[in-house]
């Protein structure tokens, strides 16, 4: 395992048994950024980094009982915390490395990934693998239940200009990676950037 995969196992780890409670509002942020994924029912979507799970019941919710939701994370505790918490019960939890997922190529039509940017390792390399396993013109939604500078605020930090979520970082990226951005909302209440597969 590298020293990026032991340093967010690690920092999850300590932080799995409470992370509900530390943000027990986002629900409704979570349902919202799910349905602009454009999901239909029988529809097939990962959350990539899910954690304790809270974006699954959203995610269910859009494919319905005929779709198949995967949760996947690197973090044992935070899949266990999801399990506790019911959320196996709305898609497959998996314990898995996101930079390479034990899933067929093209087998998605989309990929959710909350906070999941600013854990990569080698971003560019890793959203190559998150188009690898969506279809052509499937979808990539980079979420966050709140912005970039209401996040630093709460961190104690600046935005910095190298910040990886800042469009005019984020939109070559995922152009390199094979995504194109087709939508950036960074507002107090929410940060969400949808990217639609290119082929």
């Amino acid at each position: 395992m590298s020293d990026d995969h032991t340093r967010v196992r690690d920092f999850f780890s300590a932080r799995a048994a409470d992370w509900d409670t530390r943000f027990p509002d986002d629900g409704p942020a979570y349902r919202a950024a799910a349905s602009e994924l454009g999901l239909r029912a029988g529809g097939h979507v990962l959350d990539a980094g899910c954690g304790t799970g809270r974006a699954l019941p959203a995610l269910r919710e859009a494919v319905g009982p005929s779709g198949v939701v995967l949760g996947v994370d690197l973090t044992p505790a935070m899949l266990e915390a999801a399990t506790r918490a019911g959320r196996d019960r709305e898609g497959q939890l998996l314990l898995a490395d996101v930079t390479r997922l034990p899933l067929r190529s093209a087998s998605l039509d989309a990929v959710f990934g909350a906070g999941l940017i600013s854990h990569l390792p080698d971003p560019a390399q890793n959203l190559r693998e998150l188009r690898r396993v969506v279809r052509p013109g499937g979808a990539l939604a980079l979420f966050h239940p709140i912005g970039r500078a209401a996040l630093a605020a709460r961190q104690g930090r600046q935005i910095t200009t190298d910040d990886l979520r800042a469009e005019e970082n984020l939109r070559p990226l995922l152009a390199g990676s094979g995504w194109q951005l087709t939508s950036y909302i960074d507002e107090d209440a929410r940060f969400l950037a949808l990217a639609v597969r290119q082929d």
